[in-house]
């Protein structure tokens, strides 16, 4: 791969920097996922970003053997993440997720796996425990001893790079200062885009070596579960859609390409055939520094993702 198109990871391993985002509403037919991940692969994307809660793990698994059984691709081409979810902070439980999540895929190892979100609640098969007033059920865990058990599956080889997931820098740095803490996270994945650029915890991240991962970079799919739609549509933001015309862009991808050039891993989400070919156009022009600094103007702090504003599913 082209050395611009990665960044190095603290423990070594490389990320490409442009990754495809393979959540879809529950409603979106389950074929679909493994149609538009093949479809992906074909047009050149080589990191994909997925979790157990997307509960379609089963059909990215089955697009990424399949595009390695025709020769478009080797398994090491691929980088692929998986994420552990809240019912499985447990120290006990983590394995097992990531071995659950394996088989599902069949595959032997994941590349990155990364704890979706600092919120640990009751284990069992539901992946939404609630009370009799619909709120989540909490479990006691502390964080520190479940990133102990992802350490143990690093060193088992289950997968090669571990990290974090909507952490602010506290939580980080909690387990930065862990005794006899081994490894290190690779990166924290976080809602990301220039209505809310995150340059504090961009910051942080890079005094640690560790790779800020954006996801929503486009603002977000406008599901009304789980977005506030009176908020503005960030791809119709004026100084985008200026600096797109002048290189004669999306707006999107000057978001995409936006990120990538603040040295933030970026995951570009579409089911759009269309939409996914001209998000590996990113690499095709760059930004100059004065509309980067425009960019960095319209930073707004809006998050369209509401974390546990109504439940928990978290299309990161």
């Amino acid at each position: 791969m082209d050395p611009k198109r990665q960044v190095k990871l603290n423990d070594g391993h490389f990320i490409p920097v442009l990754g495809f985002g393979t959540y879809a509403p529950l409603e979106t037919a389950k074929s679909e996922s493994q149609e538009v991940t093949q479809f992906a692969i074909e047009v050149g994307f080589r990191h994909i970003d997925c979790a157990h809660v997307y509960q379609n793990e089963e059909q990215v698994g089955q697009a990424i053997r399949s595009k390695i059984a025709d020769g478009t691709v080797k398994r090491e081409d691929i980088f692929y993440t998986s994420k552990l979810w809240l019912t499985s902070l447990r120290q006990d439980l983590v394995r097992p997720a990531l071995e659950k999540s394996l088989k599902t895929l069949q595959l032997d190892y994941v590349d990155l796996y990364i704890i979706h979100f600092p919120l640990p609640v009751k284990p069992g098969e539901e992946l939404f425990p609630k009370d009799e007033n619909g709120k989540l059920i909490p479990d006691s865990v502390d964080l520190c001893h479940t990133w102990e058990a992802l350490e143990k599956c690093k060193d088992a080889g289950l997968t090669k790079s571990i990290g974090v997931s909507n952490f602010n820098h506290k939580q980080l740095q909690k387990i930065l200062n862990k005794p006899g803490l081994k490894y290190k996270p690779v990166c924290n994945q976080v809602e990301c885009h220039p209505y809310l650029n995150q340059r504090k915890l961009l910051d942080f991240c890079k005094s640690h070596d560790i790779v800020l991962v954006a996801y929503a970079a486009l603002g977000s799919q406008r599901l009304k579960e789980w977005v506030n739609l009176d908020l503005p549509i960030l791809l119709e933001d004026q100084v985008l859609c200026t600096i797109a015309k002048k290189h004669k862009q999306t707006p999107a991808l000057v978001a995409l390409r936006y990120q990538i050039q603040r040295g933030v891993v970026v995951l570009a989400k579409s089911y759009n055939k269309k939409r996914i070919k001209e998000n590996i156009q990113v690499f095709d022009f760059e930004l100059t520094p004065e509309d980067m600094k425009a960019i960095d103007g319209i930073n707004r702090n809006i998050r369209y993702y509401e974390f546990l504003l109504k439940t928990v599913l978290i299309p990161a």
